[in-house]
């Protein structure tokens, strides 16, 4: 059973920077972030591949970046140049990360194991 423990969110001041981490109990070859804030859909922000394939959502695109370690077992996004827009609960996401024509995916039901959620708030 794959588990996942987000962890680095918090409170900063818009322009500011975070950086969450997010922890996989095996290895992934798909890992991703999501974020939900209240009364809205969750939303894909960024996903890594195996090979180093990113794929970033349009309005995190270069404020935001994605890694993976070697062990592909720690997903980290750093967080630039944030924004109240961006305030919402981040979830990690790891397994699956495709689509039914195979095609890299940011949809929430493409991914197979999620984390608890770690809180971003930019004021």
């Amino acid at each position: 059973h794959v588990q996942l423990v987000e962890s680095g969110g918090g409170s900063v001041q818009a322009g500011g920077s975070l950086r969450l981490s997010c922890v996989s109990t095996a290895s992934q070859n798909s890992m991703a972030w999501f974020r939900q804030a209240p009364g809205k859909e969750r939303e894909g922000v960024a996903a890594i591949y195996i090979g180093g394939d990113r794929l970033y959502a349009d309005s995190v695109k270069g404020r935001f970046t994605i890694s993976l370690n070697r062990a592909q077992t720690m997903v980290y996004l750093q967080m630039s140049n944030l924004e109240p827009e961006d305030t919402a609960m981040y979830y990690c996401a790891a397994g699956g990360g495709v689509d039914s024509d195979y095609e890299y995916s940011l949809s929430a039901s493409d991914f197979d194991y999620w984390g608890q959620g770690t809180q971003v708030t930019v004021s």
